[in-house]
């Protein structure tokens, strides 16, 4: 791929690519959105994130890990839409008892991560790559806790205040546009802080975990799930590799790093560390669904919509549909593209779970020393 100009995701960029897109709450509004969305932008969008993987100048971890807001913004402003219509509200995994559906998992997951914070009714939290705030709004139900949901990306703020109105959350939380490896908030700020599935968009761990650090009270706690390679991963292995490159590419991550440099990051930030589990692979019991079921695909399943979009009949129905709808002019050229980055990504992390060597839900939980 010959290098294309990188249009960088500014403020005025969402605005302008997100404008005509209606403020529907509803996460199977999927044609709405993409035919809402400016077709040029989009497309130049698309042409900016294949600059990172099959570029000359930029297909490297130096360029992705400099450039990561780039990287970054541009991926969830393209894939958002997307995450919605086929996951929901809350962009994580879970782990799934045999009785549980997906929903149910995923805020008894959200449950753990707040337990482990110590959070309670009337302190001040700080969600870290809020999303669209599914998670923050599940705390806020949970706990009576304030919640500050902290996001880099336009869109999803907009998207994380619209559900807020809905839900009549406006009082009890508040969704900030930062970079969260400069948060835009004084030391000492937060009674608690957590982060699931987001930090491993950082490009330095530690950087990211320091200023967690620095925006919690003394004696608050810090509590992630976070994305990792596994110590089953082989860095020999071309078939590993290409695992990892293909999560990375799928999930707008520039580099995955090991759970040992995750820990070690959580320590050298200054947090007394409480715990450190994988949660994916060293705590299952016999009756554990998968973390990674929700994306291996069956033939059909109607349970609800996300549910069939995720099924191997609905992909395909997905997937055809999108390419009909950039044909006849109604999704923007490239939109076909981005739902086959999100199936590359999609595909690795099932073949990564299954081969034990990534997990979505390293567990750390640490405090920070009261002197």
């Amino acid at each position: 791929m010959s290098n294309s100009k990188i249009l960088e995701p500014t403020s005025e960029l969402s605005k302008a690519l997100h404008t005509k897109v209606v403020a529907d709450s509803s996460a199977s509004s999927l044609v709405n959105r993409l035919r809402g969305k400016d077709k040029d932008l989009q497309t130049q969008s698309v042409n900016t994130y294949e600059q990172f993987w099959n570029g000359a100048e930029n297909n490297n971890e130096k360029s992705r890990a400099s450039m990561y807001k780039t990287l970054t913004n541009t991926y969830y402003n393209l894939a958002t839409d997307f995450y919605e219509y086929g996951w929901g509200e809350s962009f994580h995994f879970a782990r799934r008892s045999i009785d549980e559906s997906l929903r149910e998992s995923i805020r008894r997951h959200e449950h753990i991560l707040f337990g482990a914070a110590h959070i309670k009714s009337g302190m001040k939290v700080l969600d870290v790559g809020c999303g669209v705030g599914g998670p923050a709004r599940e705390c806020v139900r949970l706990t009576g806790a304030h919640v500050t949901g902290l996001n880099n990306n336009d869109y999803q703020i907009q998207r994380a205040n619209i559900y807020a109105a809905k839900n009549k959350q406006e009082k009890h939380s508040t969704f900030v546009k930062g970079d969260f490896m400069h948060m835009p908030f004084e030391d000492n700020s937060f009674d608690a802080a957590y982060a699931i599935e987001a930090t491993c968009h950082a490009p330095v761990l530690k950087d990211v975990y320091s200023e967690m650090y620095r925006v919690v009270k003394p004696g608050g706690y810090f509590a992630i799930y976070e994305w990792c390679l596994t110590d089953s991963f082989d860095e020999s292995s071309e078939y590993h590799k290409k695992l990892a490159r293909d999560i990375e590419l799928g999930d707008g991550i520039g580099k995955l790093f090991s759970t040992k440099v995750a820990l070690q990051a959580a320590k050298d930030a200054g947090f007394e560390i409480e715990t450190a589990i994988d949660l994916a692979h060293e705590t299952t019991v016999s009756n554990d669904v998968p973390w990674y079921d929700g994306l291996d695909v069956r033939m059909i399943d109607f349970t609800n919509i996300q549910a069939f979009a995720r099924s191997q009949i609905g992909r395909v129905f997905t997937s055809n549909a999108v390419k009909l709808l950039e044909k006849v002019g109604i999704a923007p050229a490239g939109t076909y593209k981005v739902q086959d980055i999100l199936a590359t990504g999609a595909d690795a992390l099932v073949a990564g779970g299954k081969e034990k060597v990534f997990t979505p839900m390293y567990l750390i939980v640490g405090r920070k020393p009261l002197n």
